[in-house]
C-alpha cells in the first residue's frame, strides 16, 4: 500500500517536531500533496517522499517546519 493511501483533503500536516505545518488540499498525482492556500492565497506542493507516516487523523512529514518551508514548491516539479 502506498503512503498516499488515506491522505484526504482537510487532514493536518504535522512537521517532525509535531507542530502543524499545513493542511492537505488534495493529492496532486501520485507523487505530491497539494497543500491548502496560505494566508497569501498561495498553494504549495510537497513530495510524497517527505511523508514519514499517516493515520486516520493526520499526515506527519520527516522534517522540521523551517526546513519544509524552504523546500516546498508553488508548482509541481
Amino acid at each position: 500500500m502506498s503512503l498516499s493511501h488515506g491522505i484526504l483533503p482537510g487532514m493536518p500536516v504535522l512537521c517532525s517536531r509535531g507542530e502543524k505545518f499545513a493542511t492537505v488540499d488534495s493529492m496532486a498525482g501520485s507523487n505530491h500533496i497539494k497543500l491548502s492556500e496560505d494566508e497569501k492565497g498561495q498553494n504549495h506542493y510537497i513530495p510524497i517522499d517527505w511523508v514519514a507516516s499517516t493515520d486516520d487523523a493526520e499526515v506527519r512529514i520527516d522534517r522540521p517546519h523551517e526546513e519544509a518551508m524552504k523546500e516546498w514548491s508553488t508548482t509541481l516539479q
